[in-house]
């Protein structure tokens, strides 16, 4: 498997997508990372949709942050970058926004495994929780609870 990860989801910014003043709502950021998310497992060949069919449980967000830098406007070409952080009881991830090299926008987020019928916390079922190990991002050195670099 590959160490340092990082899987890209690129998007255009439409008219449905901003405010009144043409800037991105800030909102529509953390959809854009719940998708680049769902597209990252794709990719794995782990989606969500196999998750619940086979197993009977699905992430959730339990904790999301984020730090906006600066705003996307309409017509803007963004990248959402995924980083798995930690795969264990929870998932943590980092994920940015990026038009061209400019940083928009910085997430931190926090997945759990619940069961489909009970909701109750469970373990990551294999192979995802191998999976998502195996593809850890190694060189960010920052202290759990802080937004990566």
């Amino acid at each position: 498997m590959t160490k340092s990860y990082k899987h890209h989801y690129r998007l255009r910014v439409y008219y449905e997508d901003t405010d009144a003043g043409g800037v991105v709502y800030h909102a529509n950021y953390l959809r854009w990372a719940e998708r680049a998310r769902t597209e990252a497992l794709r990719e794995m060949g782990l989606p969500h949709s196999d998750m619940q069919r086979l197993h009977g449980c699905f992430l959730v967000v339990r904790r999301v942050s984020v730090e906006y830098a600066r705003p996307a406007r309409l017509d803007d070409e963004v990248v959402v970058a995924t980083r798995i952080r930690r795969a264990a009881a929870s998932l943590l991830l980092t994920q940015e926004v990026f038009r061209g090299e400019e940083k928009l926008a910085a997430l931190e987020v926090t997945l759990a495994c619940v069961d489909a019928g009970s909701l109750a916390p469970r373990r990551l079922p294999e192979p995802w929780l191998g999976a998502l190990r195996a593809r850890i991002a190694s060189d960010d050195r920052s202290p759990p609870g802080g937004m990566a670099p």
